[in-house]
């Protein structure tokens, strides 16, 4: 019998040429079990995605109810399904009113290629200014407006009329002006490191997109549902966009995302051309019956109001000479240990140790910590400590 670990080389497509390749039979809460039994703490969730941990009890029971109803009924938009309203209206009750109209989709980077087309179909203009160091996904558009040149190689032509500025840099906002369709931006910047903006810089990002016109759209995949410490990341800044893009942590583990807006700005989508964005398995009905279950964990387990303190705790404990500096907000931190070779043999150590931790795409010499935001102090206290021990025997 061929083994799962020679299929997996011999037939899935790889990403990289060193994949982690661990064998994970189950996980449960914040722990993934391998083939042999072994367990590990996991302080990444999936890249922001377990917020409320693996196999979360209410999540599952979500989806096996739904399961039990339906599936697949039809594409996106031609049916009233329960779980996409109901989905949609807890959504939009925990923003500000305008934004008050959602379009499911697959993932982060389908929610931001539907929030470009969105911001150039409403408002004529073809031009979108982003960040540099910034992530925004994957696809053929998304790649068009990601920070590190590196991984645009080899894909081109990407899409016109893009232009990147320095992330919280005021004086590089001089550019957007009445050419600008959308300025895109993280609110705290993941894949460059975890890199916290100054609340001057979001507000005089906000005033010059309303001042010239342009939309202002805020990437929350990585930052929503939790991870900074409130629902949004927006609302540590006081700062609100006009498009939100949503995942990583909207499914409880199941894939889903979706771009918010008004509801006046999303009719632009319905006419001239009719279908103007459509999807197959958007708002599919078991990810979105799963996405309810998991905004309810997190609001009536108040995990949101501990995840402040969790990170503050995770950034004392963590003192040792190899760490040039830390950075963080929430249960979103970088360790920046000023070595790429360095941080590769942490993280391999700690994951002899039993402890998953990872690097960052922009930012290969930072350490990441991410994990389900319902770690407890007690397993915080662990990870420290077994994260410090691999740093001593490097």
């Amino acid at each position: 019998m061929i083994s799962k670990r020679a299929l997996f080389y011999s037939h899935l497509a790889q990403t990289s040429p060193s994949p982690m390749a661990l064998e994970i039979e189950s996980a449960k809460g914040v722990y993934l079990y391998d083939s042999k039994g072994k367990s590990y703490l996991d302080l990444i969730a999936g890249i922001s995605v377990s917020n409320v941990g693996h196999g979360h009890p209410k999540v599952v029971e979500a989806v096996k109810q739904q399961m039990d109803l339906y599936t697949h009924l039809m594409v996106y938009g031609e049916y009233i399904q329960g779980p996409q309203v109901e989905l949609a209206q807890v959504i939009t009750s925990l923003l500000p009113p305008h934004l008050d109209n959602v379009f499911f989709v697959n993932s982060g980077s389908e929610a931001n290629e539907g929030a470009m087309k969105l911001a150039k179909r409403f408002t004529g203009r073809g031009k979108l200014v982003y960040c540099k160091s910034a992530y925004h996904g994957s696809t053929q558009g998304t790649l068009s407006i990601i920070g590190d040149d590196r991984y645009k190689q080899g894909f081109g032509p990407l899409l016109p009329d893009t232009l990147a500025i320095p992330f919280n840099d005021e004086e590089a906002l001089t550019v957007i002006d009445s050419s600008v369709a959308a300025v895109i931006m993280e609110p705290v910047q993941a894949e460059a490191g975890i890199i916290v903006p100054s609340r001057s810089y979001l507000r005089k990002v906000r005033e010059r997109c309303t001042a010239t016109g342009a939309l202002l759209v805020f990437d929350e995949v990585q930052t929503g549902f939790g991870r900074t410490g409130k629902m949004w990341g927006f609302e540590n800044f006081g700062v609100i966009p006009d498009i939100m893009t949503i995942a990583k942590g909207m499914g409880g583990g199941m894939p889903i995302g979706a771009f918010v807006a008004s509801k006046s700005m999303m009719q632009c989508l319905t006419h001239d051309p009719v279908l103007g964005h459509i999807t197959t398995f958007g708002g599919h009905p078991v990810c979105c019956a799963a996405s309810k279950a998991c905004i309810e964990v997190l609001l009536k387990e108040q995990l949101i109001d501990e995840v402040e303190a969790k990170g503050t705790l995770f950034l004392e404990q963590l003192e040792h000479p190899r760490i040039v500096q830390k950075r963080g907000i929430g249960l979103l931190i970088g360790l920046d240990l000023g070595s790429t070779e360095i941080n590769f043999k942490v993280i391999a150590k700690c994951v002899e140790k039993g402890v998953i931790t990872d690097w960052f795409l922009f930012n290969d010499q930072t350490l990441r910590i991410a994990p389900p935001l319902t770690i407890t102090e007690k397993e915080i206290t662990s990870a420290c400590h077994l994260i410090l021990e691999a740093l001593d025997e490097i």
